[in-house]
Order: structure tokens, then sequence, then C-alpha cells
């Protein structure tokens, strides 16, 4: 690198990663065990592993990563399939590596196998092994050594976990069921015909790594040898992890022609060519033809990894990798005309997230009219993902725009595109704020660089020095120009910070198609104000109801249609569903009870529908599954492009707005103390939701580890503590929240009170006030009142007030929110105006 470090370009040309994780501790899930030795043991040498982890990686790529893998369930984060050979020679390093990621509440799926162990068991007894199309022929004898070596070897494995204060299980057989692959042919070798999964689910809710051998057995009992790379392909068939990884000597694929590790293969795009390769031949080609064949049918979140042991971590917590990484990825697309896009809306709303166009530099329309007029090529993934638009109208062709989502980081879509652009272009320039969380990634792409006034100028394949001089130039001056321009614009904003998810309002919707809404789960309090709501909604109509105990009832209170209540069996919701006659389905149902249904829907692959889940159940899963429908804190581009939407919980959603602000001046925990009306408990009887018992009365309940309190930590990335409450009034939020900040973050409460008002000014549902706000007055308003802003003496403490109907805002009036941006009406459509604080 030349120049002083890094740096950016003009108010028209910065480019920016949109939904970046910020830097914020983390709060990781680790399973419940009984007894306490274990979590004080977690608790010990979790920060001390992190450490570790941040020497080799920055801390963004260390959060982002963890925050990644642990948004699945336990056992989907990896499967790490252990060659024999590493177990006999580098043990030391693979048990301290799979301590890591225990240490840091991540459980691996391990799987070994034993080759080099049986062969040199076998050539001790003088049988030479026999092998037939790369099988290994088991026969009785041949099958006394595999065993017994399965069981040795995985009982070095699990006493050297052990002995690193790492829980391991052995679990040596009952996985893998089998039939005889070919007997007459192989003998004693297995076909996997199904898993059992409750031993490896047993042994991680109980906190123990599972350590798996591949013996299989049939139905009788008989004992059959599989291969246990073939074994590790069943069950990530099964389990469908984000990672399969395969540890072995070279550390990966390696190109026979250069020499050279192959860091990246990404199937959709290279995988027809590569096949061509005259280097990729024998067992190179045959291992990258079953890995495609296994992630073709896996989410395309998935990825196999094949590392060296020693680079396990630096594999999964880096974004350079070490080994060679093989995921699905999508073809890229490149484009030079507007025209060529399928979808200009789709192009906008990328658009949207654009630093420069999202802080009014410059508008979305405008930018797109600039461009019918200009030389440019685009370059994207399928889902568009990531875009760079570059222009030519430059001596260095200009990189204009980067926009690139966490999905596409996370699975280096970004590395993908801009091989294609050094593929392409001999040079290029871009421009960077010199705070992006990914800028060590742009100084790796680069020759050079220069940093001026907070950003940083890149470039690569610039050679001559008075070109190089012309580009800074050009830089500084426009860099300057512009800072001119825009100089005491915020010189009034106090504490103005930017929040990673905010995107901007769609007040103004692009369809007026009406949409049909199957209401599934309809008697409770939340499904009748959704009722209300649509019963007034200018394009969303009711066709169908569902209830089990309302069946055969007229549906009280919406005046569009005489709906009668149904009970619909999985049978009636896919007919609807291949008919293509509900536009969207929403799960007004318990917590644990709608996954059938939501599978029901989507086994039908006709894509037609969207869902919206009111239950936990799809809160805490990836949200290139299930979007988080909180449109003033998450993307709104996210909800209205995703089929299925997760709407928040009514205390996740005060309290997190209520956070949200502040979230990186705290220090410490904040304590988020709520009361609810007594609605908030259902309208099923309960002590809850008894006025009499409730009269003069506070009830306190479920003081530690709500749902709500990983749900607000989870998504705001660090840990509150919540104590919630029920209130002798019917429906309505209080929540006061404790919040300790770093020393000297603020002096005044005017100053909290203004960045709160800056940070929410454009969002119509959001009110922020200096005086406490009451719960009184916030029952039957569709919005979130926050205010009261009291700094303590020491300047290290504030609290913070806010209120919310826990049925509308808290539920239903954003359910309504979310369904709107999804099918692109205006995102207050159907919200009545005067039911809204200003």
């Amino acid at each position: 690198m030349s120049s002083p470090l890094m740096s950016n370009h003009s108010s028209t040309s910065v480019i920016s990663s949109y939904q970046s994780t910020p830097e914020k501790p983390i709060s990781l899930p680790y399973p419940k065990v009984n007894g306490s030795n274990f979590s004080i043991e977690l608790s010990n040498t979790r920060s001390t592993v992190i450490q570790l982890l941040n020497n080799i990686s920055t801390k963004r790529e260390v959060e982002q990563y963890l925050k990644y893998f642990t948004s699945v369930s336990q056992q989907q984060f990896a499967i790490i399939k252990v060659g024999g050979a590493i177990i006999s020679d580098n043990l030391p390093e693979l048990a301290s590596c799979l301590g890591f990621l225990y240490h840091v509440g991540l459980f691996p799926i391990i799987l070994h196998g034993t080759g080099p162990q049986v062969n040199e068991k076998l050539e001790s007894l003088g049988i030479e092994p026999t092998y037939i199309d790369g099988i290994r022929v088991t026969d009785p004898t041949t099958m006394s050594v595999v065993r017994k070596c399965f069981l040795e070897q995985n009982l070095k494995l699990v006493s050297a976990l052990e002995k690193l204060g790492v829980r391991a299980r052995p679990i040596t057989s009952g996985v893998f069921n089998a039939e005889y692959l070919d007997k007459d042919k192989y003998n004693l070798v297995g076909q996997i015909t199904s898993i059992t999964k409750d031993p490896i689910e047993a042994s991680i809710k109980a906190g123990a790594l599972p350590i798996l051998t591949s013996l299989a057995e049939t139905e009788s009992g008989q004992m059959l040898n599989v291969n246990a790379d073939v074994a590790a392909g069943e069950l990530a068939r099964v389990f469908e992890p984000l990672k399969i990884v395969y540890l072995n000597e070279k550390g990966g694929i390696i190109n026979g022609e250069t020499k050279e590790k192959v860091s990246m293969i990404n199937l959709d795009e290279e995988y027809d060519e590569l096949m061509k390769q005259s280097w990729v031949k024998y067992g190179t080609k045959l291992k990258i033809k079953e890995i495609k064949e296994l992630l073709d049918y896996l989410p395309r979140s998935s990825s196999v990894a094949i590392i060296n042991v020693q680079d396990l971590q630096k594999e999964l917590f880096t974004d350079s990798g070490a080994g060679t990484m093989i995921r699905r990825g999508y073809k890229l697309l490149k484009r030079n005309k507007l025209r060529e896009f399928s979808s200009l809306d789709l192009l906008r709303n990328v658009l949207e997230n654009d630093s420069d166009l999202a802080n009014d530099k410059q508008s979305v329309a405008s930018y797109l009219h600039e461009l019918e007029s200009a030389k440019f090529v685009t370059y994207s993934d399928e889902p568009m993902e990531a875009l760079a638009i570059i222009r030519n109208n430059f001596k260095v062709p200009q990189l204009e725009k980067f926009i690139c989502s966490p999905a596409a980081w996370l699975n280096n879509v970004t590395d993908n595109i801009f091989s294609a652009l050094k593929r392409d272009f001999n040079c290029l320039q871009w421009i960077v704020y010199e705070d992006d969380p990914n800028i060590a990634w742009y100084f790796d792409k680069s020759d050079g660089s220069y940093l001026h006034d907070g950003k940083v100028l890149f470039w690569y394949g610039v050679d001559e020095l008075n070109t190089i001089s012309d580009l800074i130039s050009d830089f500084v001056q426009e860099s300057t120009t512009a800072n001119t321009k825009t100089k005491g614009d915020n010189s009034n904003v106090v504490g103005q910070i930017s929040h990673p998810h905010v995107s901007t309002p769609k007040p103004i919707g692009i369809n007026n198609k009406i949409s049909r809404v199957a209401l599934i789960g309809a008697r409770g309090y939340t499904g009748s104000n959704i009722v209300s709501l649509i019963d007034k909604h200018p394009f969303f109509e009711i066709t169908h109801v569902s209830s089990r105990e309302l069946k055969g009832e007229k549906l009280n209170g919406y005046n569009k249609a005489d709906i009668i209540y149904e009970n619909l069996s999985i049978e009636d919701i896919q007919e609807l569903e291949s008919n293509n006659e509900v536009e969207f389905w929403i799960m007004a149902l318990p917590n644990n009870v709608s996954e059938p249904i939501v599978k029901a829907i989507e086994a039908v692959g006709n894509g037609h529908s969207k869902i919206l889940d009111l239950s936990a159940d799809h809160r805490f899963v990836s949200e290139d599954d299930w979007a988080y429908g909180l449109p003033e804190l998450n993307n709104r581009n996210k909800i209205s492009q995703s089929q299925k939407i997760s709407n928040p919980g009514c205390y996740a959603t005060g309290s997190q707005l209520a956070l949200s602000p502040l979230t990186e001046f705290m220090d410490g925990i904040p304590f988020v103390f709520g009361v609810s009306g007594y609605s908030g408990a259902g309208s099923k009887p309960s002590p809850k939701n008894d006025p009499k018992i409730l009269n003069d009365n506070i009830i306190p309940y479920a003081l530690t580890d709500h749902i709500h309190e990983h749900e607000i930590s989870s998504r705001i990335g660090k840990k509150i503590a919540f104590m919630p409450h029920v209130g002798q009034w019917f429906q309505g939020i209080s929540l006061t929240v404790s919040i300790h900040l770093r020393k000297s973050s603020f002096t005044s409460n005017e100053e909290i009170s203004e960045l709160y008002k800056t940070f929410y000014q454009d969002e119509k549902l959001v009110h922020v006030i200096d005086d406490i706000p009451l719960v009184k007055d916030i029952k039957g308003t569709h919005g979130v009142v926050i205010g009261g802003f009291k700094l303590n003496d020491a300047k290290d403490r504030v609290v913070v007030c806010a209120t919310l109907d826990n049925l509308l805002k808290g539920a239903a009036t954003q359910a309504i929110q979310n369904m709107n941006l999804a099918m692109g009406y205006g995102e207050y459509d159907g919200i009545p105006d005067d039911k809204i604080i200003h």
C-alpha cells in the first residue's frame, strides 16, 4: 500500500456496505445444563477465548460470525468431519480448536474416520486391505478391526477434549441406520437409509460435544462399515448446517497448475467451467462433484470448507478464510442498460441502502435518471445481495457504488464480484469511508490508497505516478468541495449516530391490487385487532379465518363480507395455496404451533403467498429465511422482499426502540422494568389476567430469562436484563429503562432527547417527547412514545421511558405495517391517522 492510510471519495461516489454488523458485544446462547459449575466455567473462559480469536481476526469479524453462527439452532451450526490421520498426527491441535468453539457456545457435530489406523492394524495381522471402486471390502475379520479402531480413536478424541475442560459425549453407534450396499461385492459395508437424531440432540442439550463414528446398523442389529465422508454428507442432509467442514492435511483444494490453494468456489457461477479445467481430474473432480450434489439440496446459506485443522478458527471467523470454501452462490449478472434489469423496483430498493443516497445527497430517482444516459456497467448476484456500479467516463474507471448486505459479506459474494471486476478492468478506483467496518477488505483488494478527511481513495492497476497524482488531486479537491457545501448542516445536531439497520419509511405504495388474507387462529385479542384494521384497509380482504373452537360462527367486527370461521386442515391449507387463493397467511397462534402449517404452505412450492407469524417461533432464525418485522430498526427492503416475516414481541418492540439510539454509548447491562395491561397475558383465564386478583395489585413474573429478554438482547447485540409485570389495566405497556453510559458521552438531558428526536425524525409511529410518557395516553393508539430522559449527576446513567399499546404497535398495527411493506402498499395504509400520536 502507498500513502498515509485510507480515504473516500466525493459526495456522490462513496461506496458503502449496508446492514453491516456493528462492533458491539454479543450475547451467546449456551445450552441449559443442570449444575452451576458449567455456567461458571463457560463464563470464566468465554472472554479469554474471544480475546484469542481477536488475535486472528478483527473484532468486527469475530462478532459478525458469532452472531451468524448462533442465529440457528445449536445442531445446525456445523458438521466437522475429521480424518483418522488428524487424530493420530494432530490430536492436541484438533482438541484445542474444538475447545475454542465449545467455549464460545458453539456445538458442532464431530464425525471422525479411522482409515489409517485400520490399515496399520490389518498390516500387523498380515491382512492386505481390499478395495473395490474405492470402497473397503469389509469381511467379519476386517469389521472387528474397524470397530476396535473406531472405539479407540473416539475415546482418544473424547479424552483429549475432556482434559481441556470440554464436555464431550462418545456416540459410537445408534445414529446411522443402514442396509447392505452390496453384500456379495463389499460384504459388511452399509448404505445409510436413515439417521436417528436423538443421541446427537441429547448430547448438545446436555452441553456436550457429540463425537460420532460412522458405524451403522441394520434393523436386525448387524454392524456395517460406512465411509466417514459419505456419513458426513448424510448428516448434512438431515441437519442442514451452515457449515460442513472437512479437515485434511492439504488444507484445501490445490490448483494442479498454479500449485496454489483455491480459496473459493461458487458452484452456480463456476462449476461448468471448473470441471473443464485440465487440473480438475481424478479425486479432485469426484470430490467437487460430490460436494455439488450435496449442496444442491441444502439451503443456500450452507457451505463446505476443506481446511487444515490448524486453520479451523481462521476459516470460521475471518472474511479471508484459510482453506477452500465451496458454496452454491449465485450466477453473476452483468448489465450496462437500466432496461436490462428485470425489476427497477428491486434496483431502487438496493440503491436506497447506499449511504450517500440515504443521506439525501442525491435522490434515488435522480441517480437512476442520471444512469439512463451514462456509460456504466453493473455486476450483481441474482437476488442483488451485492451490487457494483462502475462508471467508465474516467481515465481510470470508478467503482461508484458497491452496496452489499451482511449475507453478501458472510457468503463471500463480495469476493466473487471483485474477482469479476479484476477480470474485466485492468485498473479501477473507488472511495470508502475511513470507519467502514470492512475497510481491511478494501485494503486487501487495492494496490494503493490515500487518506483524506475521513475518506479513503483506493486503486489497483495504476502504475504511472502522474496518473496516481491526478487521482489523488481530483479526490482531494472534490472531497473538499463537498465538505464546504455541507459544512454547518449538522453543526447543531448533538450526538448524531447511524443505526446499521435504519431505512427510510415507505409511506407511498407501488401496488393497488387487492390481496386476500387467511387468518389462522383468530380468537385472541391480537386477532380481533387485526380483523378490525383489515376491515378498514383499502387493499387487504379477509377470505378465510380458521379456529377450531369458533368453527361455524360468524367473524365479528368484519363488515366487508360475511366470513364464517372454518377449521382448516393441513390439506385444506395446501389446496388454498395450490390454487393461489391466498396472498397473505397470518399465523395468530401460540408459540410452537405454527411450524407444521408453515411447512405445508412451503411444500406447495409455488411462492405465490407470503406468511406473517405473530408467535415467537421464528424471531431467532436467520433473516435469510424470516425477516424480523420491526421496520423502524430493521431494513425495510429486507422486510418487503421476504416471503416470511416474524412479528416482534410487544415488550421487545418498545424496549428495542427505547434502547437502540444509545447502544454505541452503553457501558454495562441495561435494565428494563416493564408493566403491561392484563390483555398481554392472553384471553385464556389465568391469575395474570383476572381483574379481581389484579385489583390494587401488580404481579411480577418470569423475572429472568423471559423470551423477550433474549429477543431484545439478540436484536441489539447487547445483553439486557428484563423484568416484566402485569398491571390492573387492560391494554398498554409502560417501560422504564436504566442504561449505564460510558463516561463523558453526554452532558445534559436535552442532548439525549435531541439524539432520540434526530434518530426517529422520519418515523411516523415513534413520537419522542421531553416529558415522561403515560400509559393511559396511549391506549388505542398505533405508535410508541419515548421520553422522560433523565441523566444522573455522575453523567454515567440515563433513564428512558416508553409506552405503547401492546395489542396495536406491539402486535396488530405492526403486523399491518409489515404486510403493507411486503405487498408494496404504503407502509401506513389502513392505520388510522387520527389514532397516531404526533
